[in-house]
């Protein structure tokens, strides 16, 4: 533990904003992180719109994409279903139950 005295402390404080980086202290630390977040959301959206639209065929309506499940049916594909893409506004099929009649 360090020492209780008030020039200590102040040491300890000005030694710790010298750390910081130059040019800002807390104002800039959280600018940055602010930054660093801001940058993860938009990857983090990027990578959803990736898996969930872009790499999907795109139906113009809830009737194609309905026929293109009954379609997959006659050759053994079971399960999915279609939803309506918040990316495109189109209509993809999906194997998870949860998405369909969105």
């Amino acid at each position: 533990m360090g020492s209780r005295k008030r020039s200590a402390k102040a040491r300890q404080i000005s030694e710790f904003k010298a750390t910081l980086g130059t040019g800002g202290g807390f104002d800039d630390l959280f600018a940055r992180e602010e930054e660093r977040r801001e940058e993860a959301a938009a990857e983090h959206e990027a990578a959803l719109r990736a898996k969930s639209c872009e790499s999907k065929n795109r139906y113009a309506s809830r009737a194609e994409a309905e026929a293109a499940v009954v379609a997959c049916a006659e050759y053994g594909t079971t399960g999915l279903s279609v939803y309506k893409c918040r990316y495109c506004n189109g209509w993809h099929l999906t194997s998870h139950p949860w998405e369909a009649g969105e």
